[in-house]
């Protein structure tokens, strides 16, 4: 059975910026679409750059129809996981991501994440996207797998793409104080007890996680002594590539405990599955600077190219899901100024007791998928999918190196 994708209404036209730099077009119409793998077909139109900047690809009831508020994203009601106040501060960005494969080889294809169509903590308003003389297709997926923006060129044509959305965020928290949370069904938290390619919950894996939550009882006491663990144990290292590649196995095995977000917090992801507790990476984007006093934690401009940034939730009974990120608090001890910080210091300590239980919202998230397989792609799965992708005939293309493929992403707030 099929159903069609709605076209809402459109959001307020993009910058002067970026209008001078989405050419027209393309823009998304109604389609026919399997529940299972939604694909919408974009069709170029010979529309004015006016035109283009008003249509609003909206994806906000997609996880509605796919089961994602069963398993736990949108929760509503009792079941709501983090109550926000009536007056939450909400706060909405543009993010523009330009995409350009230089020397390509025959037919080539990019793959670009998309931010969250609608949790607690954040909202997409819509995204408008082209890709020159190629073809684009969003592709909405079931609960299991990440949004993504798809683009396809032939062998001889220019691979250039851009895709601007519009994201409201609010900050985030929970309360830890009073389980008031009523409990998610079984079928509903399995997927984020199992495990991954990257992310074993067997082996040396649980025989840590056995080792760290010996004599804690409740779950709030076993995610907790993981925590700190972690930002006792591990260490942020500034010569990892990217974010990390989150092989929590090797990082157990071989005692090198160091790494970026990716790494750190698929090890508190792992270390909770392995404890029984669910637990998921949410992977994203910062998009601000920090308001919270953590200069290390936003952005120091408007160009968010390399500020990917991964979270992780865990599922505590009575409370829900609740936001954290130990790999944050070790960022604050290598880089809040001047560097280096003991982890007695104050920021230290304020940041370690602020990252579990909650984020500031200076950041938008793209989806919490594992092991994700790229709609057309001759390679193996990736671990996650957090950075723009790229391939062509001769085989997938670095996401790190800026020779072959080269990609930025700007951000402002909308007023």
């Amino acid at each position: 059975m099929t159903e069609k994708i709605a076209v809402l209404a459109p959001i307020p036209s993009v910058s002067a910026a970026t209008a001078a730099s989405v050419k027209p077009g393309v823009c998304r119409e109604h389609s026919e679409r399997n529940p299972e793998v939604a694909e919408e077909i974009v069709h170029a139109r010979n529309s004015t750059p006016a035109q283009v900047q008003s249509v609003c690809m909206n994806r906000r009831d997609f996880l509605r129809r796919t089961g994602m508020t069963a398993a736990g994203l949108t929760l509503r009601g009792q079941s709501r996981v983090f109550a926000q106040p009536d007056t939450a501060r909400w706060r909405t960005f543009e993010v523009t991501t330009h995409v350009q494969v230089s020397r390509p080889r025959g037919a080539t294809r990019v793959w670009l994440p998309t931010p969250f169509a609608e949790t607690p903590y954040q909202k997409t308003m819509g995204d408008n996207y082209h890709a020159g003389s190629g073809m684009a297709v969003m592709i909405e997926t079931n609960a299991d797998e990440p949004d993504m923006l798809g683009c396809s060129w032939d062998a001889g044509a220019e691979p250039t793409a851009t895709l601007v959305s519009r994201v409201a965020t609010t900050d985030y928290a929970a309360n830890l104080e009073t389980p008031t949370v009523a409990p998610l069904p079984d079928v509903a938290l399995a997927r984020f007890l199992k495990p991954t390619r990257l992310m074993p919950t067997d082996g040396i894996v649980r025989m840590k996680a056995d080792e760290i939550t010996k004599g804690a009882g409740t779950d709030v006491e076993r995610a907790r002594a993981i925590y700190d663990w972690i930002v006792d144990n591990t260490f942020r290292d500034p010569a990892t590539l990217g974010c990390g590649t989150g092989d929590i196995r090797f990082m157990l095995e071989s005692g090198n405990l160091g790494g970026k977000c990716a790494d750190l917090n698929a090890l508190f992801v792992g270390l909770c599955r392995a404890a029984r507790i669910p637990a998921r990476d949410v992977y994203g984007l910062r998009v601000a600077r920090s308001e919270r006093g953590f200069r290390s934690l936003g952005l120091s401009s408007g160009d968010a190219t390399k500020a990917q940034h991964c979270r992780a939730e865990v599922y505590l009974t009575g409370y829900g899901w609740v936001p954290v990120d130990p790999a944050d608090v070790r960022k604050v001890v290598l880089e809040e100024p001047p560097g280096h910080l003991a982890r007695d210091d104050q920021r230290v300590r304020m940041a370690r007791e602020r990252l579990f239980g909650s984020w500031e919202m200076n950041w938008i998230a793209y989806n919490f998928a594992h092991d994700v397989s790229l709609r057309g792609s001759t390679r193996k799965p990736l671990g996650y999918f957090m950075y723009p992708q790229g391939e062509t005939e001769d085989g997938s293309i670095d996401s790190l190196d800026p020779e072959r493929f080269s990609y930025s992403i700007a951000v402002r707030e909308v007023i």
